[in-house]
């Protein structure tokens, strides 16, 4: 049987994601051979291509958490939500958005599906007390995982419409067993979701990502030189102390852009070599007055994490600076 191709129009892809810059680049790549090719598109569109302005689009397409849902979509991922609600739980969640709304100015943007009232009101709680500039990152995650579960039902529905002269297409089945993947990721608890993503095999995102984010102006870093080294020295592992800067091998290099994410550091591989891996950014040259020259963060990449993806941001100002494993 042919390969069949999917092709996803603006107005469909609006419906996914509410960013216009994101429906325009996803319908100019499309057609795609594969729901994994279309989520792997999207990815990389919404992270690297749709500007600060354009995920605010996105926000604002949704309705509060909590409200009646326009669309379809919407009303079936918060169906949960909506039934384990009561007039107490509404109007606390009500309270707690336009609390939410005021401190950082948009929306609080979470993956509903399958969530009850009261976990949402309570990752809305959890999520008030961050910075900023972290909030917005967790709210453009979040509005990913959406888009993804969308495209899954989205590109189901094609397939089979598609191949309607077949009893049951491969493509098709193949689409639906995303859409049940995706699902069940989103959805279910963390070991749950692990189980599901082992039925993924393909990496739709490089392996080690970062980006920086200057907090004392509240924006991206853009222009910081980044390294990326993996240690193969004579010691199994660096030590506290340890001289011998010769045991970092070279991996790859790159300067962030205006929305201050690094560009590609290694290349497209399936399985990372476990071990250690650092990241150094010339925080000097970006920063002449700051009171760091450079910044370099050490992890361990595990045998059983090898095919998991590492975001490891940098978020700096002149005098201090912090990180933390994101996705």
């Amino acid at each position: 049987m042919e390969e069949m191709m999917v092709v996803l129009d603006e107005e469909e892809l609006l419906g996914c994601c509410g960013s216009t810059k994101f429906a325009k680049e996803m319908a100019s790549a499309s057609p795609f051979a594969s729901l994994n090719q279309a989520v792997s598109a999207a990815r990389h569109i919404w992270f690297n291509l749709v500007d600060v302005n354009g995920w605010l689009d996105a926000f604002s397409a949704h309705p509060q958490i909590g409200q009646s849902p326009s669309s379809q979509w919407s009303k079936a991922e918060q169906s949960t939500a909506l039934a384990t609600a009561n007039e107490s739980s509404s109007q606390e969640l009500s309270d707690w958005n336009n609390r939410y709304r005021l401190r950082f100015g948009f929306i609080f943007i979470i993956c509903a599906s399958g969530r009850t009232a009261a976990e949402i009101l309570a990752e809305l709680k959890k999520r008030y007390t961050n910075r900023p500039i972290i909030e917005f990152e967790i709210a453009a995650q979040e509005q990913m995982k959406i888009t993804e579960l969308r495209l899954a039902k989205l590109f189901s529905a094609k397939a089979k419409a598609s191949s309607a002269t077949f009893q049951y297409s491969a493509t098709a089945k193949t689409a639906e067993d995303r859409v049940s993947i995706i699902e069940g990721h989103l959805c279910a608890s963390t070991e749950a979701s692990a189980g599901k993503i082992s039925q993924i095999p393909t990496r739709t995102r490089l392996p080690i990502t970062t980006h920086v984010l200057d907090v004392s102006q509240g924006s991206p870093a853009a222009g910081v030189e980044v390294r990326l080294e993996m240690w193969k020295g004579i010691q199994p592992r660096p030590l506290f102390g340890e001289t011998d800067v010769s045991g970092w091998v070279y991996q790859g290099s790159s300067t962030t852009n205006k929305d201050g994410r690094c560009g590609q550091l290694m290349g497209m591989i399936e399985d990372l070599n476990p071990g250690f891996y650092k990241i150094t950014f010339n925080t000097g040259k970006y920063c002449p007055e700051g009171f760091f020259p450079y910044v370099s963060i050490v992890f361990e990449i595990r045998e059983s994490q090898k095919r998991e993806h590492f975001h490891v941001p940098l978020l700096l100002s002149p005098f201090s600076f912090t990180t933390y494993r994101g996705s």
